[in-house]
C-alpha cells in the first residue's frame, strides 16, 4: 500500500519530531547487527536480498550471495533445515527457531534460523504482489534444543502466581518481577495505556539503585499510532544495543518489486532514530518490549530497559518472556470480563426493575424513576434530574431548573440519543446557567423538552508525568541549523486535571441508551398523543442507512395505513468491524405497543450477538433464540440476518432465515432471482434447539439485494407466493434506476392505496 494511502512518508524520508507519526517504520531498509537477513525467493530458494553484514556470521559476501540458491550460501545441510521448516503449513513464526549449524571457516557456529513470510508490491490492483521468504539468522546461546516445554518450564511457576492472583496489581507485580528475572534487564515495567493511548507505569521490578518510575505517565505521543500498530502484530521487540549502527540491505529494494522489504514481523528490524534517541536521552542502552493485547487491540507493554550496556537475552529467553505477556493479557481479559459481567448483571437488575415500574400508569414516571431503586442505582453520579410528561424531580445533588433545561437544550441540538461529556464548561461554554459544582452530564434528550439527566461534580486529580508532556520536542542549536529531537527531561512532572467529572464508560452509556427505548415504550403507552409518540418510537429503532464505499444501502418504513397502530417490523444495516456489512429484516407477530417493544428488544439483542463478532448468520440466530427463551420473552417473529463479505470480483452473501420471506436478487442482464433455502425454518421463539441453517449466493457488481416484510406482498386476496412473484417482476422492471428510485417505485406499485400492514424494506446495491 502507497503512502499516500496510508498517511506514511514514502521509504527513505527524512524523519524529524515534526513528522515521526508519519514515519514508515515497518520499511526501515536496515537491521540491528546482531544477526543477519537474507529475503528469499520461492519455490527456488535463490537470494534477493541479504544484510550488509552477512559476512560476519554466515562467511560469504554479500555480493557473492546475491542471486545464488540458499544451499550455496549456508551449505546443504542447513539450507535443507531452512527449506523444511518453509514448506510446512501453518504460520512459520510459530515453529521458530529452526536450529541449524553454520561451518565459518571450519567453526561449527550454533545458529538460531528465525522465519517469516512478507508480502511486497504496489497495491495498486494490477501489479501482482510477492511473497517473499525472510530467513533471520541469530548466534545461539540459552536454553537448547528450544522446545515449547523448556519455554513453559522457565514460567510455569509464574503462570501458576498468575492463576492464583485476586487483584490486577497482583497480576502486574508478579508479571514485572518475573519478566525481570528471566531477562535480565535493569528495569522491567508493566505500562497501561489510557482511552486515549496516553501510558501509565502500574508496575515495575528494578536494580536498586535505579530512581523508581511506578505511577508515571508518559504521553501518546511518546509511542506513535502506527508503532502501536505494528506492536499489534510483532508482539516482542529487541534493541539489544541501543548505540548500534544500522546495517543496510543490498539491494534496497525487492529486485521482482521495486519496492521496500516490509520488516513487520523482523525480529532483526531496525528501529526509528527518532525512538534510538528518545532511548539515548532516557540513558538506555537496551531495550525490550513485549504486547499486551485485548481483543486484538494493545492494552499496554511490558517494558525492558538496560543501562550498564548491551543486552541480548537468547531467543528462548525472549520466547519465555512473551508467553509470559500473553498469559498476562489472558488472565487481564478474563479479570476485565469477571468484573464487567458483574457490574452488567447489578445494572440489568436495576432496569429491568424500573421497566417494570414504568408499567404502573397511575404513578407519574418521574416519581417511579426517583423511587427505589432509582435512576442513581443505575448509574453513579452525584445526581439526576427528571422531566417526564409534566412532572419534575431529582434525586441526589439538586441541579437548579433552568440550570438542567439549559443543559437540556444544549444536549438536544447534539441530535443523538445519549449525550454525554465528562467536562461540560469545555464542550459547551456558551451555557451561561449556575451549574455550581457540575461538570459531567449525561442526558437523555427526549422528544417535546423532556430529558434524563444525570450529573457528576469535578474531580480534580493530580497525574504524575515522566517529564512535561505539553513540551513535546526541544530546539538545539547544532552548528548553523535548528533541529527538533525527543524531549530530554524525565523526571517526575507534576500536573492537576482540573474541570472534567469521572468519564462516563461505554457500558453506562449503552445501559441508559436502553433505558431510553424503554422509557419511550412507556411514554408512547401513557401518551394521549398516540400516533406521535408511535412515530417517536419508530424512529428511535430504525437507523438511516450507513454510507459505504462498496454499497449503496437504501432503507424504507411504511406505516400500515390505519391510525394509532404500531407494529413490530423492523431492519438494521450496520458495518462490522472486519470489513463486512450485516442486514436483517424482521416482523414480531403482533400490531400494539408489546409488539413494539418487542421488536425494540429483539433489535438490541441481534445487534450486541452479531456485533464484532466472526458468527455466520445462523450461528446469530441460534444465540438469539437461546436469549429469547433465557430472559423469558414470549416473543414470535420471523427474521433474517444477512452478512455481505468483499470478495474479489464481487461480494459473498451468507443468510439464515427463522420464517422469514425470501430476498431477491436483481442481476444486471439477467433476471431477478428468488433466494430460497433448503428448508422451512421455524419462526424465532417456537423452539430455542431449532437447528438453523445458513445458504450462500454470490453477487456480482451491480446486483440488488432486497429484503422486504409480508406487508409488501400479502393481500386478502391473493397467497404469499404470488405475491413474492408479483415483486420480483416489479423489481425486474425497475432494476436499473437509481437505488432511491427502486425503492420508491416498489413501494408505489404493490402498495397503490396504501399499506394494509407496517412495511420495512431493506434494499443494498453492489457499486461496480
Amino acid at each position: 500500500m502507497s503512502g499516500s494511502e496510508t498517511g506514511l512518508l514514502p521509504a527513505g524520508a527524512p524523519i524529524d519530531l515534526s513528522n515521526c507519526e508519519r514515519e514508515p517504520i515497518h520499511v526501515p531498509g536496515s537491521i540491528q547487527p546482531r544477526g543477519v537477513l537474507l529475503a528469499i525467493s520461492e519455490p527456488d530458494l535463490v537470494v534477493q536480498q541479504v544484510s550488509e553484514n552477512l559476512a560476519d556470521l554466515v562467511g560469504v559476501a554479500p555480493g557473492d550471495a546475491l542471486g545464488r540458491r540458499l544451499p550455496d550460501v549456508l551449505g546443504v545441510v542447513a539450507a535443507g533445515a531452512v527449506a523444511r521448516s518453509a514448506a510446512a503449513f501453518g504460520d512459520l513464526r510459530e515453529r521458530n527457531p529452526v536450529e541449524i549449524t553454520l561451518d565459518v571457516v571450519g567453526s561449527p557456529v550454533p545458529v538460531d534460523a528465525l522465519l517469516h513470510r512478507t508480502v511486497t508490491g504496489p497495491d495498486d490492483g494490477v501489479t501482482p504482489p510477492t511473497t517473499v521468504l525472510v530467513v533471520e539468522l541469530e548466534p545461539a546461546y540459552g536454553p537448547r534444543p528450544f522446545s515449547f516445554p523448556n519455554t513453559y518450564q522457565a514460567v510455569r511457576g509464574t503462570v501458576a502466581d498468575l492463576n492464583r492472583a485476586t487483584s490486577l496489581q497482583e497480576l502486574y507485580d508478579t508479571t514485572a518481577q518475573a519478566v525481570r528475572e528471566l531477562t535480565g534487564f535493569d528495569r522491567v515495567m508493566v505500562y497501561r495505556y489510557d482511552a486515549d493511548y496516553n501510558g501509565e507505569v502500574v508496575a515495575e521490578a528494578k536494580a536498586p539503585e535505579l530512581n523508581t518510575w511506578l505511577g508515571l505517565h508518559f504521553p501518546a505521543s511518546d509511542i506513535p499510532a502506527q508503532a502501536r500498530a505494528l506492536y499489534e502484530k510483532n508482539w516482542i521487540r529487541l534493541i539489544s544495543d541501543v548505540g548500534y549502527r544500522p546495517v543496510p540491505l543490498r539491494p534496497t529494494l525487492v529486485p521482482s518489486t521495486g519496492e521496500p522489504l516490509d520488516l513487520t514481523f523482523s525480529t532483526l528490524r531496525s528501529v526509528s532514530p527518532i525512538h534510538v534517541e528518545y532511548l539515548q536521552n532516557m540513558g538506555v542502552h537496551a531495550s525490550m518490549s513485549i504486547s499486551l493485547l485485548r481483543d486484538d487491540r494493545l492494552w499496554g507493554l511490558i517494558a525492558c530497559h538496560h543501562y550498564s550496556g548491551p543486552h541480548a537475552p537468547p531467543y528462548a529467553t525472549r520466547a519465555a518472556a512473551e508467553f509470559l505477556g500473553s498469559t498476562l493479557s489472558l488472565r487481564l481479559v478474563d479479570r476485565a470480563e469477571e468484573d464487567e459481567v458483574h457490574r452488567a448483571l447489578q445494572a440489568r437488575s436495576t432496569l429491568a426493575w424500573l421497566t417494570a415500574a414504568t408499567l404502573d400508569e397511575d404513578r407519574p414516571l418521574a416519581d417511579t424513576l426517583l423511587g427505589t431503586p432509582s435512576l442513581l442505582d443505575l448509574l453513579a453520579a452525584d445526581g439526576v434530574t427528571v422531566h417526564l410528561q409534566g412532572h419534575r424531580g431529582s434525586r441526589g445533588a439538586a441541579l437548579p431548573d433552568d440550570a438542567a433545561d439549559a443543559v437540556a437544550a444544549w444536549a438536544a441540538t447534539r441530535h443523538a440519543d445519549v449525550v454525554a461529556t465528562e467536562s461540560l464548561p469545555r464542550e459547551a461554554p456558551e451555557l451561561r446557567a449556575d451549574l455550581g459544582p457540575v461538570r459531567g452530564v449525561l442526558v437523555l434528550p427526549l422528544p417535546e423538552g423532556q430529558y434524563v439527566l444525570w450529573h457528576r461534580a469535578e474531580s480534580a486529580r493530580t497525574v504524575d508525568w515522566g517529564g512535561d508532556p505539553h513540551n513535546k520536542a526541544i530546539a538545539e542549536r547544532e552548528g548553523d541549523t535548528v533541529r527538533l529531537s525527543p524531549r530530554k527531561s524525565f523526571e517526575r512532572w507534576r500536573e492537576t486535571v482540573r474541570d472534567r467529572s469521572e468519564p462516563w464508560t461505554a457500558q453506562e452509556l449503552s445501559e441508559v441508551g436502553e433505558l431510553r427505548t424503554h422509557l419511550l415504550e412507556a411514554m408512547y403507552a401513557r401518551s394521549r398523543s398516540i400516533v406521535r409518540a408511535a412515530e417517536t418510537l419508530q424512529r428511535s429503532m430504525l437507523t438511516e442507512a450507513p454510507v459505504s464505499p462498496g454499497l449503496a444501502v437504501c432503507v424504507r418504513y411504511v406505516p400500515a395505513a390505519r391510525e394509532a397502530q404500531v407494529g413490530g417490523d423492523w431492519y438494521d444495516v450496520f458495518e462490522q468491524p472486519d470489513g463486512s456489512t450485516v442486514v436483517v429484516i424482521g416482523d414480531v407477530v403482533g400490531h400494539d405497543t408489546e409488539a413494539a417493544a418487542e421488536m425494540a428488544q429483539l433489535r438490541g439483542l441481534l445487534r450486541g450477538i452479531a456485533y464484532d463478532s466472526a458468527d455466520g448468520p445462523a450461528t446469530v440466530l441460534r444465540r438469539l433464540d437461546s436469549a429469547v427463551a433465557g430472559l423469558g420473552l414470549q416473543t414470535l417473529a420471523t427474521v433474517l440476518v444477512g452478512r455481505l463479505t468483499p470478495e474479489a470480483g464481487g461480494t459473498r452473501l451468507t443468510w439464515s432465515s427463522a420464517g422469514h420471506l425470501p430476498p431477491l436478487v436483481a442481476v444486471p442482464g439477467d433476471g431477478v432471482q428468488t433466494l430460497t433455502t433448503p428448508r422451512a425454518e421455524l419462526l424465532l421463539g417456537v423452539d430455542p434447539g431449532a437447528r438453523r441453517t445458513e445458504s450462500e449466493a454470490r453477487l456480482e457488481p451491480g446486483a440488488t439485494l432486497l429484503l422486504y416484510t409480508d406487508g409488501l406482498v400479502e393481500r386478502r386476496d391473493q397467497v404469499f407466493d404470488l405475491g413474492v412473484q408479483r415483486l420480483a417482476g416489479e423489481l425486474d422492471a425497475v432494476r436499473d434506476r437509481p437505488l432511491d428510485c427502486v425503492c420508491d417505485e416498489l413501494v408505489g406499485r404493490m402498495l397503490p392505496e396504501g399499506a394494509e400492514d407496517d412495511v420495512a424494506m431493506v434494499a443494498v446495491r453492489l457499486r461496480g
